[in-house]
């Protein structure tokens, strides 16, 4: 039958740049069918107002860097609690950094905040009726990564704190930076990196970015 509209996709952002979500809210306001209902600052946030108010979104628009815990911790726990519910990450990273991470652990898709608006919409509707949303480059990514022979580097194998704060002291971050960053303790921040050095078979943190340069994982 024509002139059937499609449902609208009720939205939640999370993103702890108000600036950001405030421009995702405007852009988002210009498409049919496309409503954010809900905005949180944080994962602990996203998580009150989901337990709070179950099935009042369709899909998810979650920030990959978040204070405390990252996206992929929230989104692990969004699958947790809310099984079902879509979540596309956004990011100002590369693909290549978190990409394919992000889809192995469950995201209906993978997004730049600099993709066009046109993108966005099309992924959320595309997960909100269940399917999963792939930009060629991603698609590419997640194609290499299937296909790969050879064994995982060793950053690959960390954990996803750990691809965290091993990012942070590539880019020259001290412990202390980036326990503010993260909102963790000096102390854990430094078993995490002991735990890395460990796990790339670095010795301080100028071979480890080294490491990481080698690896593409930062510029030099």
């Amino acid at each position: 039958m024509s002139g059937l509209r499609a449902p609208t996709v009720r939205v939640m952002i999370v993103d702890d740049h108000r600036i950001v979500r405030e421009g995702l809210r405007q852009v988002l306001a210009d498409y049919e069918g496309i409503e954010v209902v809900a905005e949180a600052a944080h994962g602990g946030e996203a998580m009150q107002w989901l337990r709070a108010s179950p099935g009042g979104v369709d899909a998810v628009l979650l920030d990959i860097a978040l204070p405390g815990r990252d996206g992929l911790e929230v989104l692990k726990q969004i699958q947790s609690e809310c099984p079902g519910l879509p979540v596309l990450m956004l990011s100002t990273y590369p693909d290549n950094q978190f990409a394919v991470r992000c889809i192995r652990a469950g995201a209906a898709g993978y997004l730049n905040k600099s993709a066009d608006p046109d993108d966005i919409v099309a992924g959320l509707r595309k997960a909100a009726s269940g399917g999963r949303y792939l930009t060629p480059s991603v698609a590419d990514l997640l194609a290499n990564a299937v296909s790969e022979v050879s064994p995982q580097a060793p950053h690959e194998l960390l954990s996803q704190r750990e691809n965290q704060v091993f990012r942070l002291l590539a880019q020259g971050q001290s412990v202390g930076q980036i326990a503010a960053l993260l909102n963790l303790s000096s102390n854990t921040v430094s078993t995490y990196r002991a735990r890395i050095l460990e796990k790339t078979g670095t010795r301080n943190d100028v071979e480890l970015a080294l490491y990481a340069v080698r690896q593409q994982v930062v510029s030099a």
